[in-house]
């Protein structure tokens, strides 16, 4: 897999590696003046090698989400219904599968993530919905939606602007999905998280019921597009934007539910509501990473950028680094690309 990087300091390393989970701290965890995005988060190599490709006849592009299976390989979900397995370490695809509803009809997918049995997650902003799915893309059912939720007119959300993140929590008896943008009537500033829970007494793959839902501020002009689990109840957030003839701006924060309130019981949330919201913490802003030499078919703010919408983590240390891979989103057009980015993230203590 071709890498490039101007951190003369790994010129021994593989290409794959400096994508792959798990990496040697040697390799990809030591932070470096060459990779720092900023103190907490470095950027260890970024690869096009799935851009403009082809796989059993169909093109790989349009991929929103990523999630690591239960046997290590990586899961990335496309926007028109299809599901790819890559390799956990070449990251080449190994299989698609199609995804359909109860009804046979197509999904707007865009995340996924791996119950505990295998069993896939995909958030689809029709509806918007997240249904459940088996290792060869047959339907399982899916969960309840709140009504506020929902697509207006049944509910008050925007046409493509609904679940764009998909998370489940340590111990699998949570599971999160993040709105990409505001509900009708809620401050435009601020977006909304719901979960499910799940009994310990419930089956493996069912049992999900949807309980608290939690509200976060976003930055202006940006939208969530993912969400993963940092492994001790916190979670990464992806938030994106992107401005014509300057191009796309991309942040990763660290998001705690732990003290938020639960506001499902909050119809309109305004500048004057009393609740407390979910706090965040700016991890990077991904244009102040270094280029390592990426070019871009469009402006940007920095040639490593396009439109990142999708991130997982796929290995956790013990130190408290974790090695975290986003993707981006090429729309299906011919001035973007398709990329993915690792990181070498530390975390703040909690």
């Amino acid at each position: 897999m071709s890498l490039r990087s101007l951190a003369v300091t790994v010129a021994t390393v593989t290409a794959a590696s400096l994508l792959t989970a798990g990496a040697p701290a040697a390799e990809a965890g030591v932070p470096g003046p060459n990779r720092a995005c900023s103190a907490s988060t470095d950027i260890d190599g970024y690869s096009d090698a799935l851009n403009k490709t082809t796989f059993a006849g169909a093109q790989v592009g349009e991929l929103s989400g990523l999630a690591v299976d239960t046997d290590g390989k990586l899961l990335a979900v496309g926007d028109e219904s299809t599901l790819y397995t890559l390799g956990g370490r070449t990251r080449k695809p190994l299989s698609v599968e199609t995804l359909a509803d109860s009804a046979g009809q197509p999904l707007d997918s865009e995340a996924v993530t791996v119950d505990r049995d295998g069993t896939r997650l995909v958030a689809s902003e029709t509806g918007p919905s997240v249904m459940r799915f088996d290792r060869r893309g047959g339907y399982l059912g899916g969960l309840d939606v709140p009504t506020a939720l929902r697509v207006a007119p049944a509910g008050r959300a925007t046409r493509n602007q609904t679940f764009e993140g998909l998370a489940l929590l340590p111990g699998g008896h949570t599971l999160i999905a993040s709105m990409e943008g505001a509900l009708a009537g809620d401050d435009p500033g601020v977006r909304r998280l719901q979960t499910w829970h799940r009994g310990r007494a419930a089956g493996r793959s069912h049992g999900f019921e949807a309980a608290a839902q939690y509200v976060v501020r976003v930055d202006a002009g940006l939208n969530i597009s993912d969400v993963a689990s940092t492994g001790d109840g916190r979670l990464l957030v992806l938030e994106r934007g992107f401005t014509a003839g300057v191009g796309n701006t991309v942040r990763l924060y660290l998001a705690d539910t732990a003290h938020a309130s639960d506001a499902s019981g909050i119809s309109v949330v305004g500048s004057g509501t009393r609740l407390r919201m979910v706090r965040t913490t700016l991890l990077a802003d991904i244009a102040d990473c270094p280029s390592l030499g990426a070019t871009a078919e469009q402006p940007q703010p920095n040639p490593l950028l396009d439109n990142i919408e999708g991130v997982t983590v796929t290995d956790r240390q013990e130190d408290g680094r974790l090695h975290v891979l986003m993707v981006s989103d090429d729309n299906g057009n011919a001035t973007q690309i398709t990329r993915l980015y690792a990181l070498t993230v530390r975390l703040p203590r909690r």
